[in-house]
């Protein structure tokens, strides 16, 4: 049998661990009769452990949230998550590199030297060349998420793709990361229609109105999302038939190179949009597979264009070995969707 000390720490992991336990069970797994648990658990609620007990059927245990932080018990792989994400999480969002540093240097204290060195092992040999985009601000995160839970307008000046700042007003929906960007997707009072709005061009302070009633059933966001980012931004877009079955596509084809919607059980439409004429040409060549234009013909004269200026580059022709694409025009089922 465990000592009463090992006893305890085990007793509060297993709490923390599981919203409820059955006394029976927690007896069990701590290979000890139900009136020592009645003492471990007393002896846990003076450490300043909250934990409530229920009677009856399905009655137990469970650790509810006081007003004083009790001590912490990690586990070895729950130690090592927590130091490794720690770092990361620096990567991804601003204002939090001081207090993730401030918490490793607890963390590097309590753990044993064993699983000091398996935390450590990440950050000691890893360099970084910096971050080249702006990151999303955590005050700002952390007012969104607040009022997506809470159901609360959330009032900001937004500035978009295109550089144009606004003052916008929206009934927030999902949080959505995509690797370092964070996107907000709510409902746009003004504009009636669901919008995207990257995180870091969200301007701090971010003032929170009434609460509202959700919108969202049955809504995709994260469908939402993937063609805010891959379509409705770019000023050049085309939509190309791509010959596979779409699920086995989306696995082949990158998701940056745009949204892929199934047409038929053998051919999917890629929707694609880039900045330049030479971006959207460049993307396209990126695919690696045959295509065929079926939308899009106001951009054939850039991407030829752009097509030539390579071939010279290159110094081949551009006759014989280039096919003059076919227009077939089909209905687009994305809609502008962007903020």
């Amino acid at each position: 049998m465990l000592s009463t000390s090992a006893r305890l720490l085990r007793l509060a992991a297993l709490l923390q661990a599981r919203r409820h336990w059955p006394g029976g069970e927690l007896a069990e797994r701590l290979e000890i009769d139900a009136r020592t648990l009645r003492r471990d658990i007393d002896r846990l609620r003076t450490l300043g452990y909250p934990v409530q007990a229920s009677s009856g059927r399905g009655g137990g245990y469970s650790l509810g949230s006081g007003a004083t932080l009790p001590p912490l018990v990690l586990d070895d792989t729950e130690a090592v998550t927590l130091a490794v994400a720690l770092r990361a999480a620096t990567a991804t969002v601003a204002g939090i590199e001081a207090p993730a540093q401030e918490l490793l240097a607890k963390l590097d204290q309590w753990l044993p030297a064993r699983l000091r060195r398996r935390a450590t092992a990440l950050h000691s040999v890893t360099l970084s060349l910096g971050t080249p985009t702006v990151l999303a601000d955590a005050a700002v995160l952390t007012t969104i998420a607040a009022a997506c839970r809470d159901t609360r307008r959330l009032h900001f000046h937004y500035r978009n793709h295109a550089g144009d700042e606004s003052v916008r007003s929206v009934e927030p929906g999902r949080l959505i990361n995509y690797g370092r960007r964070w996107y907000l997707v709510g409902w746009d009072t003004d504009r009636s229609d669901w919008r995207t709005y990257r995180a870091d061009r969200i301007q701090a302070p971010v003032g929170t109105g009434d609460a509202f009633a959700p919108r969202e059933a049955g809504f995709d966001f994260l469908e939402h999302v993937r063609r805010a980012i891959s379509w409705s931004p770019y000023e050049h877009r085309i939509t190309v038939r791509l010959q596979g079955r779409a699920d086995e596509l989306a696995e082949a084809v990158p998701a940056w190179c745009g949204v892929i919607v199934a047409e038929t059980d053998g051919s999917a439409l890629l929707h694609v949009g880039a900045d330049s004429g030479d971006a959207l040409l460049a993307t396209l060549c990126m695919l690696g597979r045959p295509f065929e234009i079926v939308e899009g013909e106001a951009e054939l004269a850039t991407l030829r264009a752009a097509h030539a200026r390579m071939a010279e580059a290159l110094g081949v022709g551009i006759g014989s070995p280039c096919q003059q694409p076919t227009l077939v025009e089909v209905q687009s089922p994305l809609s502008s969707g962007s903020a």
